[in-house]
């Protein structure tokens, strides 16, 4: 069988930044998508360029070079572009952050409204994709304010995941820091990144969380990165974590 020509058309829109493919999928059902005066129907649409490709009226430039982000989002931001209620999003504080020749960013995951730290932005839908997926297994390291009584021997059995309401979270690798009292830090490494997965692990244990700070994601740490500022991850760096990414995928 011959092999075939060019990319689905939800892939290269988002390589190009348009949005993530799967909410690219969503446009493509919405019929926003366009090859000139034709609707492109399905996702599953095979093109070996963006050329004559619209969304919503405005035609569509072939990808830019991936760049990544490392932005210390401030608590009381939401991760999105808009909110319904009217929160402040991270986007009102990356104005000032992002150079002016960023362009659009996303988000590589999420953090809570009330959650703080590092936040990976790319202009690379399938990049940000990869970064994602559980089965890519990149860490997450987090670091959260506790209020209760809890002991490493309890932390330690997290190590071979624990079950709450019914969901199954995986492996965590959690160490409770040097302190005396009921308020206490604890490190928590993780690969899946399930929804609140640090708050709800720890409230399984009778804690109360008052603050999370995301510290590292994959090779990338918080460190002295002001509250708000962004930089950008050097290119060479950045080939380097994808080869790795994708040799790890094999």
């Amino acid at each position: 069988m011959p092999e075939r020509e060019g990319e689905r058309i939800a892939k290269l829109l988002a390589r190009a930044g348009i949005a993530s493919r799967r909410e690219v999928e969503r446009m493509i059902a919405e019929g926003r998508v366009k090859l000139g005066e034709d609707v492109i129907t399905t996702p599953a649409t095979v093109l070996t360029s963006l050329a004559g490709i619209t969304v919503d009226g405005n035609p569509v430039k072939e990808a830019d070079a991936t760049r990544l982000f490392a932005f210390h989002k401030p608590a009381g931001l939401i991760t999105a572009e808009r909110d319904p209620a009217g929160r402040p999003t991270i986007y009102n504080a990356l104005r000032n952050a992002l150079p002016a020749d960023a362009g659009r960013v996303m988000p590589v995951g999420r953090l809570d409204f009330n959650t703080e730290g590092l936040l990976l932005l790319t202009n690379d839908g399938e990049f940000k994709r990869a970064l994602e997926l559980p089965s890519t297994g990149i860490p997450r390291t987090y670091r959260a304010r506790a209020f209760g009584e809890i002991t490493q021997d309890q932390l330690e059995s997290l190590i071979e995941g624990v079950e709450i309401d019914g969901v199954r979270y995986g492996k965590i690798d959690a160490n409770l820091e040097r302190g005396a009292g009921l308020n206490r830090w604890i490190e928590m490494t993780l690969t899946e990144g399930k929804n609140r997965e640090v708050r709800r692990v720890l409230e399984h244990f009778g804690l109360q969380v008052s603050r999370l700070i995301r510290v590292g994601y994959g090779p990338f740490a918080l460190d002295e990165l002001p509250k708000g500022a962004a930089v950008e991850i050097e290119p060479k760096v950045l080939e380097r974590f994808r080869r790795e990414i994708e040799r790890d995928a094999k």
